[in-house]
């Protein structure tokens, strides 16, 4: 397991997006990333980049970042995290990415077409999207969709999602890493390695997309972070789908 010009391009451009959309960056590098190392190394090796690269995109966006978002939700997300842990041990989980993947494409079309989003939810949605949050997390690594999908259901302004989002993502990749270090997921050298050759480049990619960010006009963002959404959920399926047919 070695990285190369391949691994430090995917985690660069797939961090420039989360510096853009404030999420993402796992639904572009597991993928990827998954094609040549094995996903066992790959999930905890991207919770680990995410947690720097999410307080940087954080500590940039301080004044936007709607703090009390994450802690109602924080026991259900452990209830998740260790359901993953479970369900890790049980099955490669190929048939819920696909769910999940259909799912995100759903309120990312439903966020396109101008469909209001702006609900308050029941308390039992609110403990249901935490447990989804633990569980991807925890299982994929990619629990971005359903966050976007939680906050696009909170709050109106896209600047305050793209805000907010590193910020739970903080919370949940530090509860999955405590899950799969328990269970022995971080105890291979090689991941470290692989760490501190690509951290240089995932914080790069943060910053970058940033400045890109701070440029571009709300009317755009909304749009973009939605038709993001759409493409995540159709990575989502492909990788499900790859699993299920070979």
């Amino acid at each position: 397991m070695e990285a190369g010009l391949y691994q430090f391009a995917v985690v660069f451009v797939g961090y420039f997006v989360l510096g853009i959309a404030g999420f993402g960056s796992a639904l572009i590098i597991v993928p990827l990333l998954a094609w040549d190392w094995p996903l066992a190394v790959v999930v905890p090796l991207v919770l680990l980049i995410d947690v720097p690269a999410a307080i940087l995109h954080t500590g940039l966006n301080f004044r936007q970042v709607m703090w009390k978002e994450l802690p109602p939700l924080l026991p259900s997300v452990i209830v998740g995290a260790l359901a993953g842990i479970v369900l890790i041990r049980m099955t490669q989980g190929d048939g819920l990415l696909l769910c999940l993947g259909l799912y995100v494409i759903f309120i990312g079309w439903r966020g396109l077409k101008g469909a209001s989003v702006v609900v308050q939810l029941r308390p039992s949605m609110q403990h249901f999207a935490g447990f989804a949050m633990g569980l991807v997390e925890t299982m994929f690594g990619t629990a971005g969709p359903v966050v976007m999908s939680w906050l696009a259901q909170r709050l109106s302004d896209p600047f305050l999602i793209r805000a907010t989002m590193p910020m739970t993502i903080i919370g949940l990749s530090s509860i999955a890493l405590c899950m799969v270090g328990v269970s022995g997921g971080l105890s291979d050298v090689a991941l470290w390695t692989c760490l501190m050759l690509l951290l240089p480049f995932a914080m790069a990619g943060v910053w970058l997309g940033h400045q890109l960010a701070v440029r571009i006009q709300a009317a755009f963002l909304k749009p973009f972070i939605h038709s993001f959404l759409c493409l995540s959920g159709l990575v989502l399926c492909a990788r499900a789908l790859r699993g299920i047919v070979f």
